[in-house]
């Protein structure tokens, strides 16, 4: 399927798996590469879970970066086809694109690796991608960029 187009803006990032509601989480610990990002429970206070999801550049169809909301200087980064978190110069960040799937949307890597959340507390791994509701996410709008 083609990618889709996201509004740029702030967003908590659903994952779709067995068990209580999750977020894409950054979790507090760095280790090799950042701190790992994972799924886990809504949390009350948003500062590891509300994400920005911009374009890469300012042409239409750019790939998109994501970073946290309340730490602009930490985004995504991909390592060992794992999802971490890093507050590294924004040209390191990874670069991602969504397909609309049923149910929600897959993220890709620039590498058409599909995230999956194997189940809560798992850290994010990037696989070739398959129809499984674990590489399903949801995107819930919280807010536009410069309005928290």
């Amino acid at each position: 399927m083609p990618p889709v187009p996201v509004r740029p803006g702030i967003y908590k990032i659903h994952a779709h798996i067995i068990g209580p509601s999750a977020l894409v989480t950054a979790t507090e610990h760095a280790l090799k590469y950042g701190a790992p990002v994972i799924t886990d429970r809504m949390n009350p206070l948003p500062i590891e879970q509300d994400w920005i999801i911009e374009p890469s550049e300012p042409i239409p169809g750019s790939p998109y970066v994501i970073h946290l909301a309340h730490h602009e200087a930490a985004g995504l980064v991909v390592q060992e086809d794992k999802l971490w978190v890093n507050a590294v110069p924004r040209a390191e960040w990874s670069k991602f694109m969504f397909e609309s799937v049923i149910g929600g949307v897959k993220i890709f890597s620039e590498k058409h690796l599909a995230f999956r959340s194997n189940h809560r507390g798992a850290q994010i791994t990037l696989v070739e991608p398959k129809p499984e509701f674990q590489e399903t996410f949801t995107l819930e709008f919280v807010s536009p960029i410069n309005e928290e």
